[in-house]
């Protein structure tokens, strides 16, 4: 299953890609023990007893890349894979009876803190009763994890799945799989998608609005990022290839342009009609990456140090005018990576004042 956290075929992601299981990726942690109950929790929602106006929307269809998904009645066992997918759920009032562990940007526990406190407030956080059974993912789809938790559906609206990960999953039960791109939904199109098969589709979209409201509020504190270009990318100093770029398919330059910024000319043009979440670009061309901002990330302050004194990618010029933001913050590269209506105002405190701070640089 192809990671969107970090793509791009270096020895680092080869080497590291072995121990998470997820083709191209860049950086993941070892897989975790399996959580000892295989049975999953008695209980699957907050509000396990539907409301008769959210069970008069089934059955529901909704239509995805592989066709079409039928869920006859509101769902009581609800199952998850990928990013995302729990957030929404979990945010959406409804506690999963499984979820995968967060095993990049992850606490001790394979979680995240927005989930943790989502959960919480639902009386079903990680150690109680009540709590989600973790399943690893480090692998692929843990599909005989999600088997022995009997769900009645299993939510991927924000994944990678392929066709036969999908056929597979349907044996267990309805898939609500992505709607077209590769881990290319949005967030709110995940919420949307989600909140329609849990019988939510009003608090999805409260949800959705209310979120972006968070959102608009805290970035119109910064006005200085308006208007600047950005490239959101991927720089590995000591690769030959070590440049990727992420496209406008890619939920990381979506919420950037969603909060004002613009994906730069260079990156529009060399993906026009991309079904990718990246480009490769070649380090030799680095200097024609042209912004005003460049976004990355990094495993820490010394790699950050590394691309600025890198012949090839120093020359990038919002790098060069000091306008790089390189974060080693795992958990918050998660955060907008794979964003949700969860991640997303978690994320904003700490991450829009380092945009801020780049803007402020661009001369």
């Amino acid at each position: 299953m192809t990671s969107p956290l970090f793509p791009g075929p270096s020895a680092t992601r080869r080497t590291l890609f072995t121990s998470a299981g997820k083709a191209t990726a860049v950086l993941a942690a070892a897989a975790l023990t399996l959580s000892a109950c295989s049975t999953g929790p008695a209980s699957s929602t907050a509000d396990t007893s539907a409301s008769s106006s959210s069970s008069s929307q089934f059955p529901v269809t909704i239509e995805h890349v592989y066709g079409e998904t039928i869920i006859e009645e509101q769902p009581t066992r609800v199952a998850t894979v990928s990013w995302v997918n729990d957030d929404v759920a979990i945010a959406l009032g409804v506690v999963p009876v499984g979820v995968p562990k967060n095993e990049w940007g992850g606490n001790e526990q394979g979680s995240t803190p927005w989930k943790d406190a989502a959960l919480e407030e639902l009386g079903a956080g990680f150690g109680s009763d009540k709590a989600p059974v973790q399943y690893s993912e480090a692998d692929g789809i843990n599909f005989t994890e999600i088997a022995k938790l009997t769900p009645d559906v299993i939510l991927a609206a924000y994944s990678g799945l392929t066709e036969e990960d999908y056929k597979k999953l349907t044996e267990i039960a309805p898939v609500v799989a992505h709607p077209e791109l590769a881990y290319g939904t949005s967030w709110q199109d995940s919420t949307s998608i989600i909140g329609k098969a849990l019988g939510k589709e009003a608090e999805a979209a409260k949800l959705v609005s209310d979120t972006e409201a968070t959102i608009k509020e805290k970035v119109a504190e910064y006005p200085q990022i308006t208007g600047k270009s950005f490239i959101y990318g991927n720089l590995e100093p000591a690769s030959a290839d070590g440049v990727n770029v992420y496209t406008a398919n890619d939920n990381r330059p979506r919420f950037l342009s969603e909060i004002g910024m613009e994906l730069a000319p260079v990156v529009e043009e060399n993906s026009k009609g991309s079904k990718e979440f990246f480009i490769p670009w070649s380090a030799e061309k680095a200097n024609e990456l042209e912004s005003d901002i460049f976004v990355t990330w990094v495993p820490d302050a010394a790699t950050t140090d590394s691309i600025k004194s890198d012949p090839l990618l120093g020359q990038i010029p919002a790098i060069k005018n000091g306008a790089l933001v390189a974060d080693s913050d795992n958990t918050l590269t998660l955060s907008i990576s794979a964003s949700s209506p969860l991640s997303l105002p978690w994320s904003l405190d700490t991450f829009l004042p380092q945009l801020a701070g780049a803007a402020d640089a661009v001369k």
